[in-house]
């Protein structure tokens, strides 16, 4: 089957705001300036910065796939589950990263659009993207023909 979108964004304020944390943390332990139970912290920090640094958004036959980092956490979402799709705008609030938000979850690494998929179980959807409008016409030109 061949891949009609595909599209990977880097989360570099994410990135960044792990990288600052762990920095931090880690200073304050070299320097004897807090607990040792923060090098779990350092530990958490540095997962996060393995599992989470890029979203990739993937529209192939008949479904539409996306995972963070290097593939570990992923979800796949058949067309025929998909009653619509549209370009909305996340909330400052709603900030990066695997999130439940009202009626469902957002996969980000960046604020700002994304694309949100209302489904057949009542359950939406978002997918982050800094290239949600090319997206959404690849999900709406695959429910088409799927």
């Amino acid at each position: 089957m061949n891949v009609s979108y595909r599209h990977t964004q880097v989360g570099y304020l994410m990135i960044g705001v792990l990288l600052a944390g762990a920095a931090c943390i880690s200073a304050a332990l070299v320097f004897g300036h807090g607990p040792h139970a923060l090098v779990f912290a350092v530990g958490v920090l540095g997962l996060c910065l393995l599992l989470f640094p890029t979203l990739t958004a993937v529209v192939q036959g008949d479904t539409v796939r996306c995972f963070f980092g290097f593939g570990l956490i992923r979800r796949a979402i058949p067309v025929q589950d998909i009653l619509s799709v549209s370009v909305v705008q996340n909330p400052w609030i709603y900030g990066f990263g695997l999130r439940s938000i009202p009626g469902g979850w957002l996969w980000n690494v960046s604020t700002g659009d994304a694309v949100e998929l209302r489904l057949r179980s009542g359950k939406r959807f978002r997918i982050g993207s800094d290239d949600a409008s090319v997206l959404r016409e690849a999900i709406a030109n695959a429910s088409r023909t799927g």
